[in-house]
C-alpha cells in the first residue's frame, strides 16, 4: 500500500495500486442479498392437474425357430422343410408387420454352407432381424 511521504523534493505521483476493498464490499452485499432472496424463489403455485394413466404398449414380434441339423435337414418351427420351400415362406414373413425375428439354431457340426444358404435366402426375402441361438450347455444337438 502506498504511503504518504513528507519529502518535498519528490513529486507526489498518482497512486497506481487498485483498491479492491469497495469491490469486496459490493460482492458481500450481493451475496447476502442472494442468500436472503433464494428461499423466496422456491414458492410454488398449487395447481390441480388432471390424472391420467397409461401403460406401455409393447408388442413383441414373433420369432421363427429355424433348425439346421448336422445332416442338412431344415426345420421351420419344428416342421421339416426343404431349401426350395424357404423362399416363399421368407417372402410371406418379411411382409408381416411387425416383422418376425429369425432365430437360427444350427447343430454344432452343421455345414457352414447350409447356414449361409438359409441366411442369404432370408436376407434376399427382406428379413432384417436374423440371429443365432446357441446352447450354453454345449450339447450341440437339436430336438
Amino acid at each position: 500500500m502506498a504511503m504518504g511521504n513528507f519529502d518535498s523534493r519528490r513529486h507526489a505521483a498518482p497512486m497506481a495500486d487498485m483498491n479492491v476493498v469497495p469491490l469486496v464490499d459490493v460482492m458481500l452485499v450481493l451475496l447476502v442479498i442472494f442468500i436472503v432472496t433464494a428461499p423466496l424463489l422456491t414458492h410454488a403455485v398449487k395447481i390441480d392437474l388432471p390424472k391420467a394413466s397409461s401403460s406401455a404398449n409393447i408388442t413383441k414380434p414373433e420369432h421363427i425357430e429355424f433348425g439346421i441339423r448336422e445332416n442338412g435337414e431344415l426345420f421351420w418351427n419344428g416342421e421339416k422343410v426343404t431349401l426350395g420351400d424357404l423362399g416363399p415362406r421368407f417372402d410371406a414373413e418379411a411382409k408381416r408387420q411387425p416383422q418376425p425375428e429369425l432365430h437360427i439354431r444350427a447343430d454344432r457340426n452343421a455345414r457352414y454352407d447350409s447356414v449361409a444358404q438359409v441366411m442369404s435366402s432370408a436376407a434376399r426375402a427382406g428379413l432384417l432381424r436374423i440371429g443365432f441361438v446357441t446352447s450354453g450347455t454345449g450339447s450341440g444337438t437339436l430336438q
